[in-house]
């Protein structure tokens, strides 16, 4: 927890400084692709997906280390080439990974959040899974623990590797001629957002593009056919919680109202997108084609935005707080804050849906905090991180429930009204 907890205090704040760049500079050319909402959600998808993954909510069948002991042929000396050799080895497994995602719908579940924004910015980059309650990516590791690279340079290159992919997540940066043969760009990732038909499920490579080209997935960029960003199953909300549970909530179903039990077996293996014939017949999922591709978006106030951006700063400073107080605080108290703060994206990204329930949940997560800290008699350690910091959150929480009680009451209904009333004229 603690090692992984650091790496996260340097990559997040470098992941945010690419994006205010990204965001001055498409400001600044009059190519500004930020929008506001999507923004939000896929800042708090990522938020959410660290605190998942600092504390270690998945199951590892098998770790790296165990293969490494148990299956290398001889330990590798660690040399500058080692690095290389486990960058190549955990960007082929990456691939493999990857395209088994995109091909099998039991898999698709824990990688449709990354697809589903549909406006394309660095931003975009932080839309990561929390629905990856088992991990079976190490298995694409055998070939690295076979030739005997050791744990400790795969735990060094893994963070690297993924910072590495964030950079491509732009529209600003057009083809870059001979680089696109060997790396992945920007122009190729574009590609692998897009639902164009032509660009479906290709350009899977992590950093090397040689994985696209050698295994028939490579797709270029055409200037006839613009990409359109999404998935074909929209999935209308701006809740990251939600949207990583969305696929595997209708495989389910499907599962369950399937008269053939032979299709409620293998409908977690089939290709993605796959459903059975009878219920598809009875119940149709709607699916967006990209020639009339309309975004999700849900007009809001000024006071709206406004209060989302403070709700996801506030979020930010509590998951560093844990980040950075991690040791201090222990368990079992770190998984009863990570459970908080994802009741609280849940919370204030249902607002930003404009769902009137948000005034509900807004109230039990408010209860839930000073309840934590009335026990507790402090907000998990925070006043030796920040002298008063408790009864800075403690006056967060009573205006927090104020202002959302507010605007559902008030900015929201208001605007339900002036809709109807445009409907009706």
């Amino acid at each position: 927890m603690e090692a992984f907890a650091k790496v996260l205090l340097v990559l997040l704040p470098a992941i945010y400084v690419l994006i205010i760049i990204e965001l001055i500079y498409s400001y600044a050319v009059d190519r500004f692709n930020f929008r506001a909402m999507d923004s939000i959600s896929s800042l708090s998808a990522g938020m959410t997906n660290a605190i998942k993954s600092v504390l270690g909510l998945t199951v590892v069948v098998i770790g790296y280390k165990y293969m490494y002991e148990h299956l290398a042929v001889s330990a590798m000396k660690v040399t500058w080439f080692t690095y290389l050799f486990a960058l190549i080895f955990l960007d082929f497994g990456t691939y493999w990974y990857h395209r088994l995602a995109h091909s099998v719908n039991i898999f698709w579940n824990r990688h449709v959040i990354h697809h589903s924004g549909e406006t394309f910015n660095i931003a975009t980059a932080l839309r990561q899974s929390v629905s990856k309650f088992v991990n079976v990516s190490v298995f694409f590791l055998l070939p690295a623990a076979l030739f005997g690279v050791p744990p400790q340079v795969i735990a060094i290159v893994t963070p690297f590797h993924l910072f590495i992919q964030v950079w491509y997540h732009t529209t600003h940066i057009g083809k870059l001629g001979w680089l696109e043969y060997i790396i992945v760009t920007p122009s190729q990732h574009r590609v692998h957002h897009a639902m164009n038909p032509v660009y479906l499920d290709k350009n899977l490579s992590p950093i090397f593009c040689v994985w696209d080209r050698l295994f028939g997935t490579f797709q270029e960029e055409l200037d006839d056919v613009p990409c359109v960003y999404g998935v074909t199953r929209q999935v209308h909300t701006w809740n990251p919680i939600r949207i990583n549970l969305m696929h595997m909530w209708l495989l389910i179903k499907d599962a369950w109202h399937t008269k053939n039990w032979k299709d409620k077996l293998r409908i977690w293996f089939m290709p993605t997108g796959w459903r059975p014939a009878d219920v598809q017949s009875r119940m149709p999922v709607p699916y967006a084609s990209a020639d009339s591709f309309i975004k999700y978006d849900t007009p809001a106030s000024n006071l709206l935005i406004a209060w989302s951006w403070v709700q996801f700063a506030a979020l930010s400073l509590m998951t560093f707080q844990l980040l950075f107080q991690i040791v201090s605080i222990g368990q079992p108290e770190v998984f009863i804050y990570g459970a908080f703060l994802f009741l609280m994206v849940y919370s204030y990204t249902t607002l930003m849906d404009q769902d009137m329930n948000a005034m509900w949940l807004e109230l039990f997560k408010s209860i839930v905090g000073i309840t934590i800290i009335y026990t507790m008699g402090n907000w998990f350690g925070i006043d030796n991180l920040v002298p008063g910091g408790s009864i800075a959150v403690f006056i967060y929480h009573l205006l927090s429930a104020a202002i959302t009680v507010y605007i559902v009451t008030y900015d929201l209904k208001n605007d339900a009204k002036t809709s109807t009333l445009i409907l009706k004229q």
